[in-house]
């Protein structure tokens, strides 16, 4: 193999390792900006907060990185258990 197709065959594996895009990033980052304008004041961010639990739930669990945070509290919610009085 000469070093072109060495070059090919590297850029080819590379591309396919590649990570793909988050697809909810956008949504993570208008939360960010959002909680930035609103002093960190969560209550005044709630739409855009909605947007990205929207966006997490039409993909499957795992595929993107900003909606672990959701993914995890939602396994929370069913791990509580009910106090006994």
């Amino acid at each position: 193999m000469d070093k072109r197709q060495n070059k090919n065959h590297f850029s080819y594996f590379s591309f396919l390792d590649m990570p793909q895009k988050d697809p909810c990033q956008k949504q993570a980052c208008e939360i960010q900006k959002c909680l930035q304008a609103n002093n960190y004041v969560e209550s005044k961010c709630q739409a855009v907060i909605q947007e990205l639990r929207k966006c997490c739930a039409r993909y499957p669990k795992g595929r993107s990185l900003v909606c672990s945070g959701f993914e995890k509290e939602e396994e929370e919610k069913l791990t509580v258990k009910p106090t006994s009085k």
